[in-house]
């Protein structure tokens, strides 16, 4: 495993509550994941392990953030979460939101995990499938915030 490895990008994380204003199909089915749960299932000796927290919790070492959140996967949202930037996909993806990679996935999701199963990147995302229902309401009400 990579230290750190699971952390997108190198904007401030500003904590997934900024997320769940905008986007809070997303941020439910996050609260309903084993992400957002990562670092309660580590042991207490687990939680002390370096190794563990890389991928269990990413950025409590340096943003007192834990668990596996939002910007884990998607960066630290410091300079994209302002509404007016994420109302333009573009200039969120130049100011630092990350699409997440298969190989983003794989630096914790890999070989060297004590007690992971085989991956499969599109199985995973879609059991971790945090956008399908904020689709279907923005298509169903266009006004809705985006």
């Amino acid at each position: 495993m990579l230290a750190a490895a699971g952390a997108a990008g190198g904007a401030d994380f500003v904590g997934p509550d900024s997320c769940k204003g905008c986007h809070p199909e997303a941020y439910d089915a996050w609260m309903q994941s084993k992400h957002a749960r990562a670092e309660s299932s580590l042991t207490d000796q687990q939680k002390k392990d370096g190794r563990c927290l890389s991928c269990h919790s990413p950025e409590q070492v340096t943003q007192a953030t834990v668990n596996v959140t939002c910007e884990t996967c998607h960066g630290g949202g410091q300079y994209y979460s302002p509404e007016y930037v994420m109302k333009d996909s573009e200039l969120a993806r130049l100011v630092g939101l990350v699409d997440p990679s298969e190989k983003q996935c794989r630096s914790c999701h890999d070989a060297s995990s004590p007690s992971l199963r085989p991956f499969d990147f599109k199985e995973s995302l879609k059991a971790i499938d945090h956008w399908s229902a904020e689709r279907a309401r923005r298509a169903a009400d266009p006004s809705a915030k985006k």
